[in-house]
């Protein structure tokens, strides 16, 4: 009798410690381990100006002022037309993503980008992204945000 009394409680024990322990899906497995990536192509949607870290203004993108932006694992490339614009802009370069701040290091670009270039090749971007979208937040030395440039995954 003890033997089943202790047999019975031993049972109880373990089943009792198996239902506590949380369960998780497949599908919730998946979802936490998803990791957001740059990589594709991607179409500017719209731009934001900023007042006291307060979006401000909401300026939507257009036909005639399109800009789309490239990943791969490390490289970027953009280029942007506009109907109103006789130069073309474009450029290619180096991108790393750390600390929630988006790195381009530009090589090389249109003959009107490749002045900028000399000028400053590296711009620092405040990342903001999920899984269809990002925005590149350009900020002032004291970290306060002054525009975006807000994108939609295209591929």
């Amino acid at each position: 009798m003890k033997t089943v009394l202790l047999l019975l409680s031993l049972t109880f024990i373990v089943s009792c410690k198996n239902n506590s322990e949380t369960k998780i899906d497949d599908s919730q497995l998946e979802a936490s381990a998803k990791e957001f990536t740059m990589k594709g192509a991607w179409k500017l949607i719209s731009y934001y100006n900023y007042q006291d870290n307060e979006v401000s203004d909401t300026i939507s993108a257009s036909d005639t002022n399109k800009q789309i932006k490239m990943y791969t694992d490390t490289k970027v490339m953009w280029s942007r037309f506009r109907d109103s614009d006789t130069l073309d802009w474009f450029a290619y370069g180096n991108y790393s993503i750390g600390n929630g701040i988006l790195t381009e290091v530009l090589d090389y670009g249109s003959k009107s980008m490749n002045e900028a270039i000399k000028e400053q090749k590296e711009f620092n971007f405040k990342l903001i992204l999920d899984a269809n979208t990002f925005s590149q937040v350009q900020t002032d030395e004291e970290g306060n945000a002054i525009y975006a440039e807000n994108y939609l995954r295209i591929e």
